[in-house]
């Protein structure tokens, strides 16, 4: 059932991103596995198309954030307003309240603004004066940052990387599939042809399912070694 559903959505989400058919199986191996993305990457490689085409395929609630030097954490996390009628001040939910979050450009905010997404991305929740909001389940966050030019650019700290379970480098299509985009755009959106294959509850089931799956001592001890001689060779650099 798993394999017959993933095929679905990768048929669906290639309709729009074409000519990358392996990047479209490792974002959606990530879902599946409950962790976030980052694609580093030039304008111009369909990173924004990449993420809309998964949340209507998969039947999530998809919100956006332009990171820009002005934006502040209030516009991800959310803030408190007054209403008038109660004279009581409520909460008003940021974008990071949805099921697939598309960070457009993280690199090119504040670290303040930036930092607004640890806590999301790793406990799926936020604190906000001293009250902490679930977020809505499943929760991705599917960032992207353009490594031409560091003018106006703020890197991502360890701490932030440390957050993302993969990061892809989509790169351009070859000549025929890049003809082949420009037809399929000539008298039409083909994000608009995208059927609803799946829903939240099914990337749920799945994610349900391989947190199951039992992991023998040997294969945690490889992930253990690997990931400290990982952390040894940062230290020498």
């Amino acid at each position: 059932m798993i394999i017959e559903q993933s095929q679905h959505i990768i048929d669906e989400v290639s309709k729009v991103f074409i000519g990358k058919d392996e990047i479209i199986k490792k974002v959606l191996m990530t879902i599946y596995a409950g962790g976030h993305i980052l694609l580093n990457d030039a304008p111009g490689t369909g990173k924004t198309t990449l993420a809309l085409a998964f949340s209507k395929a998969l039947g999530l609630d998809y919100k956006r954030i332009q990171f820009t030097t002005d934006t502040l954490p209030s516009d991800i996390v959310g803030f408190t307003m007054l209403n008038n009628e109660t004279q009581k001040f409520e909460f008003r939910p940021g974008a990071v309240f949805s099921n697939l979050l598309l960070a457009d450009e993280i690199n090119r905010t504040s670290p303040k603004t930036q930092a607004a997404l640890l806590e999301a991305m790793e406990e799926h929740n936020v604190t906000f004066d001293g009250v902490t909001y679930d977020l809505p389940h499943p929760f991705i966050t599917m960032a992207t940052q353009n490594p031409m030019g560091s003018a106006g650019t703020q890197p991502l700290p360890e701490s932030q990387l440390d957050r993302f379970m993969i990061c892809l480098s989509i790169g351009y299509p070859n000549l025929e599939k890049q003809i082949e985009i420009i037809k399929s755009r000539r008298y039409d959106n083909p994000i608009e042809r995208i059927k609803e294959v799946a829903s939240k509850e099914n990337v749920i089931e799945v994610q349900n399912y391989l947190s199951s799956v039992r992991i023998c001592d040997d294969v945690l001890k490889y992930i253990v070694l690997l990931c400290e001689k990982h952390n040894k060779n940062l230290i020498i650099r």
